[in-house]
């Protein structure tokens, strides 16, 4: 009696481990899906996984199976030869594909419906169009920003004037791609030391984005304010950062739709060229019009010990730059921050050459956001020797008022040379706790890693994901969750691209 007892209590137990154990489903390599195919994943429509790929001038869309089995590759022979951008807004039962190119000295932004078979419900139809002339060489004219319930999608683009004042068009549409509101508004600039960031779009169809001032050599942001665009208002709204002798780090933004608030977080310093000492942090509530509070808050001696790697404690968060904000149950927040760096023979690390670098910029017409992470099928490859690092993650819990509540550190060590497609990491956020995937590095093969955090604060090492085959590399910062519970990541397999879908 006993003996059974016990082995349906070990039967028990085994099936709880199954049922928790994470589920992985690869896709069939295709025969033109090579390395260098960029790729967009759209996303899980009426039961099917979509995924828009490109290469040298011929555009698909690959059609699969809850088992990742291609049912169809729709090719959209219809498109131009040369894209400039492309942007996908999905829905359970349709997605739009905004797309725009360039034909003699124009420019024009289309959209169309895709279906979940990856057919196309009609002919895409023009959004607008702008003359640049034949000598501008930046021609990504439109940007695209979504609010968080896919609700409002705005095209806008950004003109430069003879002032250097920036002249916003903006049309704004609804879920079935309805215009709501078109407008035409200026934005005074004072300066080429300022710069615009952070675009975001929300529930209601307002435009939020940063409006920043640099240093003379563009290391730190000195002053800065958050500006409101209304969605029917042909005006702009704005809220100064108030502390006095800011030295930020690179500003970020981030929506609390729920209660109408928006949160403007940095690191700062306080000397030029010092260590980072503390999160900036600036909470406005949209709705009511109103600052709640800005403060700086230092990190303790013994935050900076636990950060710290091989640096000093002083210069602990030197090469931690903040990566994602999750907004919590209690008002709160949780930010993470990834440690990044590069060495190299012929150039030294330069953090600010990373913020500043790379983000575009102006042209003699038009300015277009800048994003950060970005599938590059060549990889950041400089060809000068460069080692890229991506280290630990802190992870930093904040209350309503912006008070620091835990830190935890996801451990981690990564470098590749001439490349970094395969570090840094994704975070999948499934409600009751959130989870990092990263590569490890293991007998000169990369593994797919698993961590977690809970309500708690307590990170968790999860066992070795289970079907993890052996000849796939993994490219977790550029996977997508495709549902509540579901994430697809990219891998790379004898110099193909096929993808990985996981059921958590």
């Amino acid at each position: 009696m006993r003996i059974r007892h016990i082995v349906q209590i070990c039967v028990l137990l085994l099936c709880s481990a199954v049922a928790n154990a994470q589920k992985i489903t690869y896709s069939e390599p295709e025969r033109d899906d090579y390395k260098t195919t960029e790729f967009e994943i759209i996303g899980r429509m009426a039961g099917n996984i979509l995924v828009y790929k490109a290469d040298r001038g011929e555009y698909n869309i690959s059609v699969y199976d809850n088992a990742m089995q291609l049912k169809d590759r729709v090719k959209l022979d219809f498109l131009p030869k040369k894209l400039i951008s492309v942007d996908f807004v999905a829905y359970p039962d349709r997605a739009f594909m905004i797309y725009q190119f360039q034909r003699r000295d124009a420019v024009y932004s289309f959209v169309g419906e895709v279906t979940p078979n990856g057919t196309f419900t009609s002919a895409p139809v023009m959004v607008d169009s702008t003359r640049i002339g034949n000598f501008s060489k930046e021609n990504k004219i439109y940007s695209v920003e979504v609010s968080e319930d896919k609700n409002r999608i705005l095209v806008y683009k950004i003109n430069q004037d003879k002032e250097n004042d920036n002249v916003f068009y903006t049309f704004l549409y609804d879920s079935s791609f309805n215009l709501v509101n078109n407008s035409r508004v200026s934005l005074p600039m004072e300066g080429k030391r300022q710069f615009l960031s952070n675009f975001t779009l929300n529930n209601e169809g307002d435009l939020l984005f940063t409006k920043l001032d640099r240093t003379t050599n563009r290391d730190y942001i000195v002053n800065g304010e958050v500006v409101i665009k209304r969605a029917v208002v042909d005006s702009f709204e704005t809220a100064h950062f108030e502390t006095k002798n800011l030295l930020l780090d690179e500003v970020k933004l981030k929506l609390d739709n729920q209660d109408k608030q928006v949160l403007v977080t940095a690191f700062f310093y306080k000397q030029k060229r010092g260590n980072v000492d503390g999160l900036y942090v600036m909470r406005l509530d949209y709705g009511k019009r109103e600052r709640m509070f800005e403060k700086l808050t230092p990190f303790s001696p013994e935050l900076k010990q636990s950060a710290r790697g091989d640096a000093s404690t002083s210069a602990a968060f030197n090469d931690y730059f903040i990566r994602r904000i999750v907004n919590t149950a209690n008002g709160g927040f949780l930010l993470t921050a990834e440690s990044y760096y590069t060495t190299s023979r012929s150039q030294p690390w330069n953090r600010w050459n990373y913020m500043y670098g790379g983000y575009g910029g102006y042209n003699p017409y038009y300015y277009s956001p800048y994003s950060p992470y970005y599938y590059n099928p060549y990889g950041w490859n400089d060809g000068q020797g460069t080692r890229y690092h991506y280290d630990n993650v802190a992870i930093l819990s904040y209350d309503e008022n912006g008070d620091l509540q835990y830190s935890n550190f996801v451990h981690k060590s990564q470098f590749d040379d001439g490349a970094d497609l395969y570090l840094s990491y994704m975070l999948v956020n499934v409600g009751s706790e959130l989870h990092f995937l990263f590569n490890e590095l293991d007998r000169r093969q990369y593994v797919l890693t698993e961590n977690t955090i809970g309500p708690d604060g307590k990170v968790n090492r999860k066992p070795t994901l289970r079907n993890l085959d052996k000849g796939f590399s993994w490219m977790p910062r550029y996977g997508k969750q495709i549902s509540a519970r579901s994430v697809l990541i990219p891998c790379i397999y004898r110099n193909y691209i096929c993808f990985a879908k996981i059921d958590f």
